[in-house]
């Protein structure tokens, strides 16, 4: 059953690795069953996410990109002037992007219905685009890298396409884990490993009750 109700959950690691990752998709004991997490995957293209997401080994689990990540790497371009391929590529991903704040509100059936009417033209013009500007850049530059990164990840940054659920990037997680950024020197030693769990609960509750619309400290009072 789908549960409406928006929250955060952060968990705190040693590392980076995939290994971290894979535990806490792994089957738990709980009141749903010892089954490993299933569904789609929104996700940047970090290498020791692939081990996560490998069918083989995890069945059920899909993987979708982000397209504020691919827009990231023209946006760098166009800030040091360096690329006019880039400006267009901005352009071109501007249009989805008004696209996607025009469906912002529907439901996941609405959402992809339009998204084949409205945005899939665009999405297949953005991909025609990048091939053939691709074909006309040296390899090695950055814009090279650019159009490559869009190129590559085609398939998962397109999974927006198939399923009205998955969002075209992943700027809301990016905004939860925003608090943990800034804060980061302030709390780079924090103790201990069990310190470390313990900050992750609370920033997860934390920044539950702000989704719901709850002052924090009210809500962690009350609890």
């Amino acid at each position: 059953m789908f549960d409406p109700t928006p929250g955060v959950i952060y968990e705190f690691c040693l590392g980076r690795g995939a290994l971290y990752a894979i535990k806490f998709m792994q089957a738990r004991e709980g009141p749903y069953g010892g089954r490993s997490w299933q569904g789609t995957l929104v996700r940047d293209e970090y290498a020791a996410y692939e081990s996560v997401l490998d069918t083989e080994t995890c069945p059920g689990r899909v993987a979708a990109g982000c397209l504020a990540h691919a827009r990231r790497k023209y946006a760098e371009l166009v800030k040091a002037d360096a690329s006019a391929v880039a400006e267009e590529a901005l352009r071109r991903i501007a249009a989805i992007y008004r696209i996607e704040a025009e469906l912002a509100s529907m439901n996941a059936a609405e959402r992809l219905g339009l998204r084949k009417t409205l945005a899939q033209p665009l999405w297949d013009e953005l991909h025609m685009w990048v091939q053939l500007e691709r074909a006309r850049v040296a390899d090695g530059g950055a814009t090279a890298k650019a159009l490559d990164y869009s190129l590559n990840h085609w398939t998962a940054l397109t999974r927006n396409l198939l399923d009205g659920e998955v969002p075209v990037y992943n700027n809301h997680l990016e905004r939860q884990i925003r608090p943990w950024a800034m804060g980061r020197r302030a709390w780079l030693f924090t103790g201990s490993e069990l310190a470390g769990q313990r900050a992750a609960i609370v920033m997860s509750l934390v920044q539950s009750a702000k989704l719901n619309g709850h002052d924090p400290h009210a809500y962690l009072r009350a609890r």
